[in-house]
């Protein structure tokens, strides 16, 4: 029993899982002081959750260049891992600036809506950084548990209702898909350790072809096809989109979509290395499937968030195409792309998140005409980000789009990165309408009811700065993310 606990002991190293762990200490603090506020209480939660993500990411700055290993390897604190969290602390502390007042706005001033996503970006830290397939199911639980509360936060709304009710049971379904298929392989395998079980598999070829294996291969990936909203299991993002607060579909738009990639990615690049032929060609096809799905309905909403909801499905087929490339530049030029989506995508819902009335019935087409001219600040926004969400130079969505698709091309993939061109110049149509319809229409509205909190202004201006330095500057943030990848 004493040499248990010994090798128990020597396998704990906190430093690999210490930014995580900061955070999840802010997040329970910050409840324990709620309990002692007035209820509806707010300000200091915000602060509050800025400063944990702050010092988190400060620590996982400081472990760039320094991998640590820890829990008997089944966590590595490595450079992607580090990349992805950075993604992950933007995309919450963006979300968690412009909530605020938008809480205040819809009646739901309530302080454990930060915690939750403090707990959310911790669990989508530990799927970036798992090498064993138990922590990267436990950081899925974590985060998708948050998630779902906060997609059905306003309880009195049935929107809401709706929303958080669709995306628990579903996100429940494709859980079953995910643990069946962690269960085979270690079936086949006898193991939960990605290194592990690529090794294994590379050491016995029969297994390469055994029901058991690819049955396992399928399931694990529509586990994390789901969270990624790849078609065809897209059907809940763009309800769960409209009906969950405005501020929580921007951070579920990037954050847990990121997570969701990273640790796809690590588990097909290390277990499954052997079969990539076969992984990569079922990619390729869904890449193709989830571009065309998202870019066509899109064309028909007429709610922006909506709108959105499938534009960012047609986001993930681009993004897949990276992972179809399977090469340095596809794997890095993922790791922009996500970077880039999360400024653009979140930055595009804080606008909304200012723009919408108390409930949120004129996010639509016509309740945005005029308003370029009306609030000419957030117009110009609203243009800078749907420019790069286009992917028209010189934003971030262009050099993600650029890098992702070079990727294909070397890879001989020239098709693949044509149809994604492709789809790009479909999906002008529906951006450019949005812009038609701020300038182009007449006001139908004063919107005397916008105004500009400094919290949400200053979550649009880093979104802007962020756009606008990976469009015009990629080259370093890009050499970051090969030095992240495998």
């Amino acid at each position: 029993m004493e040499n248990l606990v010994q090798i128990a002991l020597q396998n704990v190293n906190m430093a690999a899982i210490l930014p995580s762990v900061i955070l999840t200490c802010f997040g329970m603090g910050l409840l324990l002081i709620s309990v002692f506020l007035p209820r509806g209480t707010t300000r200091h939660a915000v602060w509050i959750s800025m400063i944990g993500l702050l010092v988190t990411g400060l620590f996982v700055y400081t472990g760039w260049g320094n991998p640590q290993y820890g829990f008997n390897d089944a966590v590595a604190n490595d450079n992607y891992a580090a990349f992805f969290s950075m993604i992950f602390l933007f995309a919450a502390g963006l979300t968690i600036l412009m909530s605020d007042d938008y809480l205040h706005r819809e009646g739901y001033p309530v302080s454990e809506y930060y915690p939750l996503i403090l707990f959310a970006t911790a669990g989508a830290m530990w799927m970036a950084s798992g090498t064993d397939m138990m922590t990267i199911f436990l950081g899925l639980e974590v985060m998708s548990i948050s998630l779902y509360v906060l997609a059905g936060f306003f309880r009195g709304q049935v929107r809401s209702n709706e929303a958080g009710l669709k995306y628990f049971l579903l996100g429940a379904f494709s859980t079953g898909f995910l643990l069946y298929g962690m269960a085979l392989i270690y079936g086949v395998t006898g193991s939960t350790k990605l290194t592990e079980i690529g090794i294994y598999l590379n050491a016995h070829a029969s297994l390469l072809d055994n029901p058991m294996t690819l049955a396992g291969l399928v399931l694990l990936s529509i586990g994390f096809l789901f969270k990624i909203a790849v078609a065809p299991f897209h059907m809940w993002t763009p309800d769960v989109y409209e009906g969950a607060p405005t501020p929580i579909a921007a951070f579920m738009s990037a954050g847990p979509k990121a997570a969701a990639f990273a640790a796809f990615l690590r588990i097909m690049e290390y277990c499954f290395f052997s079969l990539k032929p076969e992984w990569t060609a079922m990619l390729w096809v869904l890449a193709v499937l989830t571009m065309v799905i998202g870019n066509v309905i899109a064309i028909s909403q007429t709610n922006i968030k909506r709108m959105l909801a499938y534009s960012s499905i047609a986001h993930a087929g681009y993004a897949l195409v990276g992972m179809v490339a399977a090469n340095e530049i596809g794997y890095s030029g993922l790791l922009f792309y996500m970077l880039a989506y999360t400024f653009m995508n979140i930055g595009a819902f804080a606008v909304l998140t200012l723009a919408g009335k108390k409930g949120e019935d004129n996010l639509t087409l016509e309740g945005f005409s005029g308003f370029g001219f009306k609030r000419p600040y957030l117009g110009v926004a609203m243009t800078i980000f749907l420019f790069s969400l286009m992917g028209l130079p010189p934003s971030a969505g262009f050099s993600g789009k650029f890098f992702i698709f070079a990727g294909a091309v070397d890879a001989g993939y020239i098709w693949l990165a044509i149809i994604g061109v492709l789809n790009s110049a479909v999906s002008l149509y529906y951006y450019l309408r949005v812009m038609v319809y701020m300038y182009f229409r007449d006001p139908v509205e004063d919107y005397a009811w916008v105004t500009l909190p400094a919290a949400a202004v200053i979550s649009i201006v880093i979104a802007i700065l962020g756009v606008l330095y990976l469009g015009v500057i990629p080259g370093d943030v890009m050499e970051l993310a090969k030095l992240a990848i495998f």
